[in-house]
């Protein structure tokens, strides 16, 4: 699982009124190179919850040179900044670990494979 895809997760459990960010523990990680685009960076940032990706990155150990804050305009010049958004969201992968829910603790976990993310009711 990308980066990418977890800032766009949360939970669904009943009763949970925000259930983002889903917590990663357990994680293994890979990196595989993937082709830069700083236009497809700076068109996704406006997009995701920026304070949890550097929340998660850093607790994965791949936050390195990823900014604290993100400019107003939400626009990045520097390349070295791009390259670093471009790393953690696309050529990070979570090959397994557990995703748990921040509000009620349920976590659900994979192992190289598409997890069963269905929630059992209680």
């Amino acid at each position: 699982m990308k980066l990418l895809t977890h800032n766009m997760m949360k939970s669904h459990c009943k009763g949970v009124i925000n259930g983002f960010p889903l917590k990663l523990t357990h994680s293994q990680i890979e990196t595989k190179e993937i082709e830069f685009n700083p236009d497809f960076i700076n068109r996704i940032i406006s997009r995701l919850e920026w304070s949890a990706l550097v929340e998660v990155a850093n607790q994965l150990g791949v936050g390195e040179g990823l900014p604290e804050m993100l400019p107003e305009s939400q626009q990045i010049d520097d390349e070295d900044t791009l390259k670093a958004i471009h790393h953690a969201l696309l050529e990070v992968d979570v090959i397994e670990g557990e995703l748990e829910c921040p509000e009620t603790a349920k976590a659900t976990s994979w192992d190289r494979q598409v997890s069963d993310m269905r929630l059992n009711e209680d």
